[in-house]
């Protein structure tokens, strides 16, 4: 017992390696990782004292708990079995597929991420670029929304600024779920919107056994409560028009919904419009690939903008990209919705369930149309499309953009006399559009330059709906 053992200086380091390692996975992790946790716990607490629909105990849930929920779902383990005797395929490749999937969709919800980073940036980037503006057609019935709800807000869809913006506008009352398109599932940015509870989608996949786990996830969310939010369009309007709605999310909500039973699921439009839309020469090229721009084309047009955009003051800021606006509609119950109608979703089958989602969908994508905010640029730009070829003068512009308005507000708009934009913000619009070479100028007479047409075009299609007879 008191003879001396001698090891050589590697195999000494490595068992003090081995040693540190064991310390700290079995007595310094937990540690830390009970004392983050308990940190996280109470930034809950207090946020929910604050929110009016608060932070569910779904999100609040660990990952890996969710996954299992998925993975041993009784619906899937159903569509397991009968896709492994019609397909011949063992049960645990199709378990391990399962699990992939839920591992791909499922997010991580972390609340300080999405307060004390997200919602911080995303304040920050909104009034950088932009004269934020935010209205609420019926703000007392917002106010009233059941906080025990699911509540579902359903947009527009014009740029990639909109999960910026609506998220920094929606943040002091609710937190939001996006489902978010594979495009940003790279390294650090997928790590980031699934800490902002953001769960991924494949669009437009017609594998059902990834169907039927997205569908699983999407109930298991609207059950628990999470308030989302979805694109009712699906992807970016290219040509600024509202497009069809996409049913596959409002089918997932509503396809086992009992209105007598479960909570409420209440779906709130907002509509979401911009004197400048970041992308719009990209959307409007789409279709075009030699016209698209490259990654390498992307990142010079951002340090172009970080660096004109940096160090200039916020008027200057504005003059160049206007106002961003954001409008919430009045919410749809759906309890009150189905108790009218007499419709009982989860009673239905496919072919008559698809008919009253169809219904549903036309009904919020007219509640869009109603909330879409009446902004300075497209009011110009349609001003200018009705006035054909002719040369116009400001003043003639900038009265029959008043005119305008006035039809817009007779017709129904959500938009009241004193919201009107004043005849010097229309102005700055006017320069903003000319700045952009849309205008050709001579002698303050006016005419849109036919080069940049389809984008004059794109800006009036958001309210094309109200100044198009």
């Amino acid at each position: 017992m008191t003879s001396t053992v001698t090891l050589p200086s590697w195999i000494f380091l490595l068992l003090l390696l081995a040693a540190s390692y064991a310390i700290i996975m079995s007595v310094l992790f937990p540690s830390v990782r009970w004392y983050l946790r308990r940190r996280l716990n109470r930034t809950v607490d207090k946020l929910n004292s604050s929110l009016q629909i608060k932070i569910r105990p779904l999100q609040r849930s660990k990952r890996q708990i969710l996954i299992d929920q998925l993975m041993f779902d009784r619906e899937i383990i159903a569509i397991i079995e009968e896709q492994a005797q019609r397909d011949n395929i063992p049960r645990d490749v199709l378990q391990q597929k399962v699990k992939g999937y839920a591992r791909e969709i499922v997010p991580s919800f972390n609340a300080y991420i999405y307060y004390q980073v997200f919602y911080w940036l995303a304040k920050k980037v909104s009034r950088f670029i932009y004269r934020v503006r935010v209205a609420a057609v019926e703000p007392n019935q917002l106010q009233a929304v059941d906080p025990d709800a699911t509540v579902v807000f359903v947009m527009n869809h014009r740029s990639n600024m909109d999960y910026v913006l609506i998220s920094y506008l929606a943040a002091e009352r609710v937190t939001l779920s996006y489902a978010v398109g594979e495009w940003a599932r790279i390294f650090p940015l997928e790590m980031l919107i699934r800490a902002m509870g953001a769960f991924f989608v494949r669009r437009g996949s017609q594998n059902p056994l990834y169907r039927k786990v997205l569908e699983r996830y999407v109930y298991m969310a609207t059950q628990s409560g999470v308030c989302q939010a979805v694109f009712l369009e699906g992807g970016l309007s290219r040509d600024g028009l509202l497009g069809e709605p996409k049913l596959g999310f409002l089918d997932y909500i509503l396809r086992n919904y009992d209105w007598q039973t479960d909570r409420d699921v209440v779906f709130v439009p907002v509509g979401i419009n911009y004197d400048r839309v970041l992308e719009d020469e990209n959307l409007l090229a789409w279709d075009r690939q030699e016209a698209r721009l490259t990654t390498a084309a992307h990142l010079a047009k951002l340090w172009r903008f970080l660096r004109i955009n940096l160090f200039a003051g916020s008027r200057k800021r504005w003059n160049r990209y206007g106002y961003a606006s954001v409008n919430f509609g009045v919410p749809i119950s759906m309890r009150d919705y189905s108790e009218k109608r007499g419709i009982e979703f989860n009673h239905l089958e496919k072919e008559q369930r698809i008919v009253k989602v169809i219904e549903l969908a036309e009904l919020l994508m007219e509640s869009l149309r109603y909330v879409m905010p009446i902004i300075p640029v497209p009011i110009i730009c349609a001003v200018l499309l009705r006035s054909g070829e002719k040369p116009r003068t400001s003043l003639e512009i900038l009265g029959d953009c008043d005119t305008l308005i006035d039809e817009m507000i007779e017709k129904g708009a959500a938009m009241k006399a004193e919201e009107k934009p004043r005849q010097r913000t229309l102005s700055r619009s006017l320069a903003l559009l000319k700045s952009r070479d849309f205008l050709i100028e001579t002698d303050d007479c006016y005419q849109i330059n036919p080069e940049y047409k389809p984008l004059i075009q794109y800006y009036a299609n958001s309210i094309e709906h109200w100044w198009n007879d």
